[in-house]
């Protein structure tokens, strides 16, 4: 039986949590106790998978007493203490401790479930320089794959060798390694990962040092981002011996190079980083990046491995969902990430830009500005490109096109915003024309009657490109285009003679939710933005989105784009989910409720009005994301197959079917709608 839609584990997600605790020197039966408190509380969390440090069952500064049969009995005792204690527990342990083996002692990772020892993993490399002395007391357990070992009354597998993977949980694989095993060039995660593990875990004692904080974060990120998996990473705090070291129980999770958890240093008490970890992204990772399983071809890195497997048995309840969630996935939060972006984002459209000028013989521009943000921010793009290239702002050739629904507002907007940046701006009226074509088509609104169907729209649309076309051909220039990622995702164009086409699209890779986000970027910190640009910047920021194609009703109101497909923000979270991970319309649903539903929840982008922190419930979700995928799969495509050159911007790829995206033109959505309606069958449409 399927888990709810409201279980985080229905839709990929596994619990993770990386424990540090207090120790007490050479005492096992009271570390045991330690972990137990710890794992207790995980339970209580619904957490799948806990790591606990290195040795954290005798203490990793525990020096000659390790070799001592008094401790290494009671070791054994406290391992069938956690086994008998496990039984009504959900999550995986996987704990530290020194273990005798034939003529050797390992330093070891113990992995129980649900009353049964499931595995021993033995550290590989064993540091013996500096403050380490490892090789003292221990046996590397590089040379141990196919072994089985004895502890106590228990057996089990024993050796580097071996994951652990749930019958029950799809894509959970947990390796374990060891501290040192992570700082060598090639970690036996790494070899673990290329088998299948999407989980790795890492127990370490790892004393600390200025700076030792920041090189583990480092291995760990890029550990996790190269192996195309969750880290998690547990190291010795309180308790631990300090003869010669201190230590500061980092606790930390990383998945594919993001920081999902971590918790502050030198606690004073037991710990706990917890995350839920998106299997679904990892797996899609893996099976995008195609170099991945290349590499297992080359290394062999799958041979002789052992595979355990175990029942998680997942609760059915609501947990909630234990990760940041970016209510705008292509915008950054953080202030300095988000003021990264949009300076890479602006120069990628401006050096793409100025590479295609140089390239065809430094045409002049000639841009449509409507006083919308698309046309406003292609012509930002333009005119710095004009600078960078050494060329007046005159050059660029800047037209405005009234049709029947222009409003003076944004008229005046797009005449004040282009002189301000030092544009050539004239407007041509094109009501005139229109009302010739559609008289000659018999269109009734030609005849006085209000019909503004999507002839009389598109009719304006097309005149307007055929002007700006007909304008480069006559000044020697070329159309730059205007039309955002986002309305290429929704088929938001008219196509052919209309905005779907340019001879340069400047805004392809760039969506309409990041948009408004580098405008303010620019006003912030563009060069030469004086206060009267910026005014008119912030006016079109301030502005509804439009396509002023149909005059306004009876009420006042002009033709709003939202209202007749649907909010942007949603939509480009949709977009965002399924061109970077291709995940399910129902785990999208799931996100989008949990990002959405409580405007005061969570962080907003940096400069983002309060008057617009708005919030969305499930059905409203649900609705739009309908829609999304009716025009995304089964509408737009033939759209996007026939779209002029543009940069991909984004991360999360491109739409051009020459870059990131491609697809049949003649496709459907209906695999994607039935996913939707089996999840959620009182929210779908028929």
């Amino acid at each position: 039986m399927s888990l709810p839609f409201e279980s985080a584990y229905r839709h990929g997600f596994a619990r993770v949590a990386a424990c540090t605790i207090p120790v007490s020197i050479a005492d096992p039966a009271t570390n045991a106790e330690a972990v137990l408190d710890s794992a207790r509380a995980c339970d209580a969390d619904a957490v799948a998978v806990a790591v606990f440090p290195e040795l954290c069952l005798t203490g990793y500064a525990i020096d000659d007493l390790v070799m001592q049969d008094p401790v290494l009995d009671a070791v054994e005792r406290a391992i069938e203490r956690l086994v008998e204690a496990s039984v009504d527990l959900l999550p995986l342990l996987v704990v530290g401790a020194p273990l005798r083996h034939r003529n050797r002692l390992y330093n070891c990772a113990v992995v129980i479930h649900r009353g049964e020892l499931l595995g021993i993993a033995p550290k590989s490399y064993l540091p013996t320089y500096r403050e380490f002395y490892e090789r003292r007391w221990y046996a590397p357990g590089d040379d141990q794959s196919g072994q089985d070992i004895r502890v106590g009354a228990l057996e089990a597998p024993f050796g580097p060798d071996l994951l652990f993977e749930s019958l029950d949980v799809p894509g959970l694989v947990v390796h374990a390694e060891v501290c040192e095993d992570v700082w060598v060039p090639i970690p036996p995660s790494s070899r673990a990962a290329l088998a299948g593990a999407t989980v790795l875990l890492n127990l370490s004692g790892s004393p600390i040092t200025i700076a030792r904080a920041e090189d583990r974060k480092d291995l760990v990120q890029s550990q996790s981002l190269r192996c195309l998996a969750a880290y998690a990473y547990a190291a010795a705090g309180t308790g631990e011996s300090t003869n010669d070291v201190s230590w500061d129980g980092q606790t930390m999770i990383y998945e594919g190079g993001d920081l999902l958890a971590e918790t502050e240093r030198f606690p004073d008490g037991p710990r706990r980083s917890i995350a839920d970890v998106d299997l679904d992204r990892l797996r899609q990772d893996r099976l995008r990046q195609g170099t991945f399983d290349d590499n297992r071809r080359a290394a062999g890195a799958d041979a002789e491995l052992r595979t355990v497997h175990f029942r998680l048995d997942p609760p059915r309840t609501d947990i909630g969902l234990l990760r940041t969630l970016d209510r705008f996935p292509f915008v950054p939060d953080d202030p300095a990430r988000l003021a990264q972006d949009c300076y890479e984002a602006f120069n990628i459209q401006v050096s793409g830009l100025v590479q295609r000028l140089r390239a065809i013989g430094d045409p002049k521009p000639v841009i449509g500005v409507s006083g919308g943000l698309d046309s406003t921010h292609a012509l930002l793009v333009v005119a710095r490109a004009m600078d960078r290239m050494g060329r007046p702002r005159s050059d660029i050739l800047a037209y405005t096109m009234p049709g029947f629904a222009t409003s003076d507002h944004t008229k005046s907007n797009a005449i004040a915003l282009a002189e301000s940046v030092g544009a050539s701006i004239e407007t041509i009226d094109i009501r005139p024309a229109a009302t010739e074509m559609l008289q000659r088509l018999g269109h009734p609104f030609a005849a006085g009657e209000p019909v503004h169907d999507v002839t009389f729209e598109n009719v304006q649309a097309g005149l307007r490109t055929d002007y700006l076309f007909r304008l480069a051909n006559h000044h020697g220039g070329m159309v730059i285009g205007t039309s955002d990622l986002s309305e290429l995702a929704l088929g938001w164009a008219t196509y052919g003679v209309g905005d779907h086409m340019s001879h340069y699209a400047v805004n392809a890779g760039v969506p309409k939710t990041l948009i408004q986000h580098v405008i303010r970027w620019v006003i912030a910190h563009g060069e030469g933005v004086d206060e009267a640009e910026a005014a008119v910047l912030q006016s079109v920021l301030d502005t509804e989105i439009s396509p002023e194609l149909v005059p306004a009703g009876q009420d006042g109101r002009m033709q709003s784009t939202e209202d007749r497909i649907g909010p942007y923000a949603l939509h480009d979270f949709a977009l965002f989910h399924i061109l970077r991970y291709g995940f399910r319309p129902s785990k999208i649903a799931y996100l989008a409720e949990h990002a959405w539903r409580d405007a005061e929840a969570g962080a907003w982008p940096p400069g983002f009005p309060d008057e617009d922190r708005y919030a969305y419930d499930l059905p409203t979700v649900t609705k739009w994301l309908q829609v999304f995928l009716r025009r995304y799969f089964a509408f737009a495509q033939f759209k996007r197959s026939a779209i002029p050159n543009g940069p991909k911007v984004s991360p999360a790829g491109s739409l051009s079917p020459r870059g990131d995206w491609r697809a049949p033109s003649d496709g459907n959505a209906r695999a994607w709608l039935a996913e939707l309606a089996a999840a959620l069958p009182d929210l779908v449409e028929d």
